[in-house]
């Protein structure tokens, strides 16, 4: 299979985004609130702070220890949905336990709400005049536009979550794709084939392989797995994605790498819709 970067895309996007808020005049602002130590969460943030200031985008970042209660990270929301240089507000999740993520998140003003998450966003989305885009729906669809072909519509969303399944299937459909979704736990390996693209976020390394998709499918690997140290080849705190990369090579389509793929665009249109929330 044939590569799709999505680090030569979202490099792209950003430069033109970047000149689009030099051109404007306007300085999009966005507030991210990280709660716990999780050294992922941390790296994401991070690269996101990079990102935003090489794309001339403010940037906020709110620490909370692991302990804090809900109520003080709602009063931050809320303080940040009246602040008027933020135009974007993101919750770094998962939240550790026992903050529940839903009450969070719905406190944030539906018009800030950068990653698309809030019920009245997605509300907005089911009935197709949405407000916020979702950021990962967003990266996903970029991605497949770079190798679509007009006759490619049938799409298979394998997941564990409803909250990410759900939103993307009506986002693709929206888009013209015949998409559709099931659990991971009702996947059998031979039901990939019928499909011209598979989209794939389980969390689990080596779940498909390149003899379960059709010739000439189109591949977006959203997982993320963090391989032990001391296999063979392998940098400790390497990662792969939820298909067997080495079993795709001799394949025809396209697939996402794992770095390189749905991450890099993720970010960048992360970007994007802080800015078009400041200029909306």
């Amino acid at each position: 299979m044939r590569l799709i970067d999505g680090r030569s895309l979202a490099k792209k996007i950003r430069a033109e985004l970047k000149e689009k808020i030099v051109i404007s005049g306007i300085i999009p602002g966005l507030g991210v609130i990280l709660v716990g130590n999780d050294p992922a969460s941390h790296l994401y943030v991070r690269l996101k702070e990079k990102a935003c200031a090489e794309a001339g985008i403010y940037f906020e970042k709110y620490l909370f220890s692991a302990d804090a209660t809900e109520e003080t990270i709602i009063q931050k929301i809320q303080e940040l949905n009246a602040a008027p240089n933020i135009h974007g507000i993101l919750i770094q999740l998962p939240l550790p336990f026992p903050l529940n993520p839903n009450s969070v998140i719905a406190a944030i003003d539906p018009t800030k709400d950068v990653d698309g998450f809030h019920p009245e966003n997605i509300k907005s989305l089911r009935e197709g005049r949405p407000t916020v885009e979702p950021v990962l729906a967003k990266a996903i669809w970029r991605l497949i536009q770079e190798v679509k072909q007009n006759n490619a519509t049938k799409t298979l969303i394998i997941g564990n979550s409803d909250a990410f399944t759900e939103p993307l299937e009506l986002f693709l459909k929206q888009k013209g794709l015949d998409a559709s979704h099931i659990h991971s736990k009702e996947f059998n390996n031979s039901a990939a084939k019928q499909f011209d693209i598979v989209i794939i976020a389980v969390g689990r390394q080596n779940f498909l392989r390149g003899e379960n998709f059709k010739d000439g499918a189109i591949v977006i690997d959203v997982g993320i797995n963090r391989l032990p140290a001391g296999q063979t080849g392998l940098d400790n705190g390497a990662i792969c994605g939820d298909v067997n990369f080495e079993s795709t090579r001799d394949k025809n389509g396209w697939i996402t790498p794992v770095p390189g793929g749905v991450g890099p665009m993720t970010v960048a249109m992360l970007l994007e819709n802080v800015y078009l929330l400041t200029v909306k």
